[in-house]
């Protein structure tokens, strides 16, 4: 158990966290990676090259740091790293190895004289507390989704009976259990995670989930991403017969009951989860506001399924928003609007109400824009809940 003063002492660090976070939990992800191969499938080599990978580490430690005495303000960011931890099977054996890893970071980068032995031990009895928490919560999750009815542990084979082109760079992939058995039920917006052999090197890979529990497949659908190791050996490799592992779905951005009008706003392969999450809401009498922003129409997949909804459902209102229209484009392609959503297009899309459900979800830059736009239009925080599509987890 922390001391007070080892509390102190992890508190005293926050400065040093806010200025230079990013370049220790890069030094901290170079070291694991380079001498622990064991764990390098868990990690999103893409989101490394990009940065995203520490930044959301360096957020996390932060966060932590900074409420070290109330853990409870962390909100729903301990939620989102146990969901993701989960989804891609981080085990208790491999919390070690971070935090030998991280404390090793933290003396290299800030140097002895600063990251001292008692600074060192006020570090690893922190890391102590949070790894235990998280493996609390995991064991808790693993077991509740082996103990329920389709439920597994670990890795299970599912065969691929389907596979659709939904845009140029959209394919969706039906699979279904190899052994014939059933599959666990997930609420909409969840998501499944995954694990390949590609070129002899195991990756792991969370996609969401695209369509709504049918109790015999699970839909993911992926967009080639360029350099995407994943997704470009999926497009290519991966036919239908062909077989891949799961790990059991989860996620904590899901679709909540309620009497309110919903909207769902979503930006490029943001409109996947969204996808569940309309097929479960059109099964009551609730108003439905589907936005979706998609760089060009080759780019928007799923248009045709939506637009077959809303002609079955009078309660679901859809509106697309492109980037640009191509020349000579038919007038049936067309989309609502041209540009950048804002605050004026929202506007006129929305309900009358503002006591609206918004779930928002894309691109980060996307993301901000629409968190800027639904305040200035009075939607209350409480009732916008979104996800960023990238890392939320140190092991993601």
């Amino acid at each position: 158990m922390l001391t007070p003063q080892q509390k102190s002492i992890v508190t005293a660090t926050v400065p040093l966290l806010e200025t230079g976070g990013e370049a220790l939990t890069t030094h901290f992800y170079r070291i694991m990676l380079d001498e622990h191969p064991e764990v390098r499938p868990l990690f999103n080599q893409a989101h490394q090259a990009s940065g995203d990978q520490p930044r959301a580490l360096a957020n996390g430690v932060l966060m932590y740091a900074k409420n070290i005495d109330r853990l409870e303000a962390l909100g729903d960011l301990a939620g989102q790293i146990v969901n993701k931890h989960v989804a891609l099977q981080v085990l208790p054996e491999h919390y070690p190895i971070v935090g030998a890893c991280l404390l090793r970071a933290i003396r290299e980068v800030l140097g002895a004289e600063i990251a001292t032995d008692e600074v060192i031990a006020a570090w690893a009895a922190a890391y102590g507390q949070l790894a235990d928490i998280l493996i609390g919560a995991e064991k808790q999750a693993y077991d509740e989704r082996a103990d329920a009815p389709g439920g597994w542990r670990g890795a299970r084979p599912f065969v691929v009976v389907r596979r659709e082109v939904e845009s140029e760079e959209i394919n969706s992939f039906y699979l279904a259990p190899a052994d014939g058995g059933a599959i666990l039920d997930f609420k909409p917006g969840q998501y499944i995670g995954l694990r390949l052999v590609v070129d002899g090197n195991e990756i792991r890979r969370n996609y969401s989930l695209s369509a709504a529990p049918n109790g015999q497949t699970y839909r993911i659908s992926v967009k080639r991403e360029t350099g995407g190791l994943a997704s470009n050996h999926l497009h290519d490799e991966v036919g239908e017969g062909s077989t891949v592992e799961l790990f059991p779905p989860a996620g904590a951005f899901t679709l909540e009951p309620g009497e309110r009008p919903l909207v769902l706003i979503s930006g490029g392969v943001g409109i996947t989860p969204t996808l569940a999450m309309l097929e479960a809401a059109l099964k009551t009498s609730r108003a439905v506001h589907f936005i979706h922003c998609a760089r060009t129409r080759g780019a928007h997949a799923f248009r045709h399924a939506i637009d077959a909804l809303a002609h079955k459902h009078p309660q679901l209102a859809r509106f697309y928003c492109y980037d640009e229209v191509s020349e000579g484009a038919p007038a049936a392609d067309a989309p609502h609007a041209v540009g950048r959503l804002d605050a004026q297009k929202l506007a006129q899309w929305l309900p009358a109400t503002r006591d609206v459900d918004a779930y928002f979800l894309g691109p980060k830059p996307f993301m901000q824009q629409v968190k800027s736009a639904l305040r200035a239009l009075g939607v209350p925080d409480r009732q916008a809940r979104y996800e960023f599509f990238g890392p939320a987890s140190a092991l993601e």
